[in-house]
């Protein structure tokens, strides 16, 4: 509960936490920045710039729910077009849902009738973008179209809890270290996807590799900037997932046909749900991207709506598309890389003595592998003991 007042590092000594006057400094040869998108540290090595993009989420815990129908999650709904929210620009609202209590003290589905439910939509930075208590007013105006048992919230549901907030994002995440022996981890190093927004996946996702490396830069004292740089390398298929978001999205006073969202989600959906199956969508809802789904998905969609291309390449804009087809150039590289050079590198990174080379090849077998999405475990791949 000690509010931090600030860190002092020495790439010789190690870091200090300045915990105020009347605490003694915590000292420690690497420090690691968990303090989320709001972090001082991250704020101060981003200073001028402005996110590139914004996920704005409103939301609530109740009671009050059927309990017949509170057996299932969703994950991205909409049951609405493009609202034209005028001078303040254009946004397509999304829902989640989750089932609150079910699978505790052996609670089987259809037993409680509490329930978490989130209004989010994508937007950019923009100063005229709406406030969080307009996004708050369509939530409950637009609830009871989405959740059909309660017909007026403030009289049929017992609120628990409300929730809103603003998640920031930048294009340049990883966030690599900027001082030496400081690193950011989580949502500080914005490893987060522009999609999801939620850092408590990738960061479980990334927990092992994390957890090694920084291991490792202890025991070898790795802890330049630059060693430490690797640990944050530039994945590509976490750049790659701008497009979805920009697509998701309507930019300042871009003119977009209201259906626009909605059929690109309808048409990408079935085609990863009914014509791919759980080894695509699987992987792609929990913000993992791969190239091998991906450009099925791709080719599958130009096939089955081949006229709505151009209209998704006009939506994005030209920029946009030539920076992500550089991104799944790099997707494929990597691999390639991945499933042909790490097996013959890893014997000879064993052996290698110098400390330093050896940390940072490991570091760079690891970019490969998540950058390309090899660490995902696809249905069916599972290995069993």
């Amino acid at each position: 509960q000690t509010r931090l007042q600030g860190v002092v590092v020495s790439e010789s000594l190690g870091g200090a936490l300045d915990l105020g006057d009347d605490l003694e400094p915590i000292t420690a040869s690497l420090v690691l920045d968990c303090m989320g998108n709001a972090s001082p540290i991250s704020r101060q090595q981003r200073y001028g710039m402005k996110p590139d993009g914004v996920c704005a989420v409103v939301g609530s815990c109740a009671s009050g729910y059927d309990k017949e129908t509170n057996l299932i999650g969703d994950i991205i709904y909409t049951n609405t077009e493009i609202q034209d929210k005028g001078d303040e620009g254009k946004l397509q609202y999304f829902w989640e849902t989750f089932p609150v209590g079910i699978g505790r003290n052996g609670q089987e589905p259809g037993t409680s009738d509490t329930k978490t439910t989130y209004m989010f939509t994508y937007m950019d930075a923009e100063s005229k973008r709406p406030s969080l208590s307009t996004l708050m007013d369509d939530y409950w105006d637009l609830l009871p179209e989405y959740q059909s048992e309660i017909s007026d919230p403030e009289t049929d549901l017992n609120f628990l809890r409300v929730l809103y907030a603003y998640f920031p994002t930048y294009r340049d995440s990883p966030l690599k270290p900027k001082w030496s022996r400081v690193l950011a981890v989580g949502d500080a190093s914005g490893i987060q996807s522009p999609l999801s927004f939620g850092g408590f996946g990738a960061l479980t996702r990334h927990l092992d590799r994390i957890s090694t490396a920084v291991s490792e830069a202890l025991e070898s004292d790795c802890l330049h900037k630059d060693d430490l740089a690797e640990i944050n390398a530039y994945t590509p298929n976490l750049s790659a997932a701008w497009m979805f978001q920009k697509a998701m999205s309507v930019r300042i006073g871009q003119n977009v046909n209201p259906k626009f969202v909605n059929r690109l989600l309808a048409t990408n959906f079935e085609i990863m749900n009914d014509n791919m199956g759980i080894r695509t969508i699987k992987p792609f809802l929990q913000d993992v991207v791969r190239i091998d789904g991906l450009l099925g998905s791709l080719a599958r969609t130009f096939v089955a709506d081949p006229t709505f291309t151009p209209q998704i390449i006009a939506h994005v804009g030209i920029p946009t598309l030539v920076d992500w087809l550089g991104h799944i150039f790099m997707m494929v590289l990597y691999t390639l890389l991945h499933g042909g050079v790490s097996p013959l590198l890893e014997p000879i990174v064993d052996r290698m003595e110098n400390p330093r080379d050896k940390f940072q090849m490991r570091r760079r077998m690891e970019a490969w592998k998540f950058g390309s999405g090899g660490d995902y475990i696809l249905p069916g791949d599972e290995v069993t003991n």
